[in-house]
């Protein structure tokens, strides 16, 4: 489907380019970020994370408007942290500095999504990055018009990275 200027290029992304994208952007900056090979589960795996979490996530508005939101244990959190600072996971003391990481993890996948968006005649802007944390809490989005969720099981570590993105594409 064209846009509106006639540049042939698509201006809604279906659920497979979605997804195919998103397994890239997240392979692509956990290998640069984290130095960590992770690796996408069967589309049916309905895994959930355990205990203390923590959530970043980055918010995008314009022609698309949406969320993505990475969900890690504190425990991978902490090692991914390690892993950006050059440290070992029980080196990390600081939680801002873990806060920190989470952010700029789900900021880079937001970021990878928002040129994508953009390339298809979506443009939009990027909220900062922002984490929640706790044991007992949900996320939902309203509204929603498209949504993902992903599974990923990063190499040397014994949990799972869950990926959400929710949006809508303004037509």
């Amino acid at each position: 489907m064209a846009d509106e200027s006639g540049n042939g290029k698509s201006s809604v992304m279906n659920n497979t380019q979605l997804r195919n994208f998103l397994t890239k952007a997240v392979t692509d900056v956990f290998g640069t970020m984290v130095s960590m090979k992770v690796e996408l589960l069967d589309s049916n795996t309905t895994a959930n994370l355990e205990g203390e979490r923590l959530v970043g996530s980055v918010g995008f508005a314009g022609r698309a408007t949406g969320a993505v939101y990475i969900h890690v244990t504190e425990a991978f959190a902490r090692q991914m942290t390690g892993a950006m600072l050059g440290m070992k996971p029980d080196e990390v003391k600081n939680m801002a500095d873990v806060q920190d990481a989470v952010g700029e993890v789900s900021n880079m996948i937001g970021g990878n999504l928002k040129s994508h968006l953009a390339d298809n005649g979506l443009s939009c802007v990027l909220s900062i990055p922002s984490i929640t944390r706790g044991s007992d809490f949900r996320i939902e989005a309203v509204g929603a018009a498209q949504q993902q969720r992903l599974v990923f099981c990063p190499q040397q570590a014994d949990t799972v990275v869950i990926v959400e993105v929710y949006f809508k594409a303004d037509q």
